[in-house]
């Protein structure tokens, strides 16, 4: 069994059916994050209600690659551990463990979140229904101490198909959607909280950039060029793009 009074994080391991406990968090911070500043204050909103007992809702967060979506979530538990939260992460293809892993966690005193990294589901893919029992319950209520917070490239989570859409019409004036459509869209209309995150701008790339190398003797045009240069080759300007030039340049003068 895990003491989460000690335990801030646990990632579910599916051969050996239980949770690991996380020995090194990543010590990610809210500060750290440049350019997703509404994005933050809305998580953080969310969380601190979650924390305080008050009605909270399960969030999405959507989007382009590489634009702080994960690391917006790790962030949340060091910002917030000290006060009780706890995550646990959850893979896609093990969701149909979650309704075990909840029993196991739904009487404690902590509050937890559930992460699901990079979720999206293929249109004969049935673990979605496990999710969806967690986020709005089946004959029983989710528990009041859970929350998940999940990412992934795609709005709705499953494929959206121009096929789908055939079937949908208007009675009058009113528009009635295929039941494919209804069940693609009725697994992120669970999501309380849904969060866009767009490509980010030169400027806002180049800001991230900045806060990676904060000495005042680096010449910036230098550094600039080189760090869009290397997001040029990479056809991405994001946080982890800045992040990986910055592990590879770390120790150049750009002078």
């Amino acid at each position: 069994m895990i003491d989460w009074d000690v335990t801030v994080a646990a990632i579910w391991r599916q051969r050996k059916e239980y949770l690991r406990p996380v020995l090194q968090v990543d010590p990610i911070q809210l500060d750290d994050l440049s350019g997703i500043n509404v994005q933050k204050q809305r998580m953080i909103r969310n969380t601190e209600r979650f924390l305080a007992g008050s009605p909270a809702n399960n969030a999405l967060l959507w989007g382009a690659r590489g634009t702080g979506k994960s690391s917006l979530i790790k962030a949340l538990l060091n910002a917030y551990k000290s006060r009780s939260l706890r995550m646990i992460e959850v893979d896609k293809q093990d969701l149909v463990y979650l309704p075990e892993i909840v029993d196991e966690i739904r009487e404690l005193p902590q509050r937890f979140i559930i992460y699901c990294d990079d979720l999206s589901f293929e249109a004969d893919d049935s673990h979605y229904k496990s999710l969806k029992s967690v986020l709005e319950g089946s004959i029983e209520l989710p528990p009041e101490n859970v929350l998940v917070y999940a990412t992934s490239n795609r709005r709705h989570l499953l494929p959206e198909l121009m096929q789908d859409n055939l079937d949908t019409r208007l009675v009058d004036r009113e528009v009635h959607y295929s039941d494919a459509v209804e069940e693609k869209t009725s697994l992120s209309d669970r999501f309380g909280l849904s969060l866009a995150f767009y490509p980010q701008t030169s400027q806002t790339y180049l800001e991230i950039i900045d806060s990676y190398f904060p000495d005042a003797l680096i010449d910036r045009e230098v550094l600039h060029k080189a760090a869009l240069d290397f997001a040029n080759q990479r056809a991405s300007k994001s946080g982890r793009t800045a992040k990986q030039f910055y592990n590879t340049f770390a120790d150049m003068k750009f002078d």
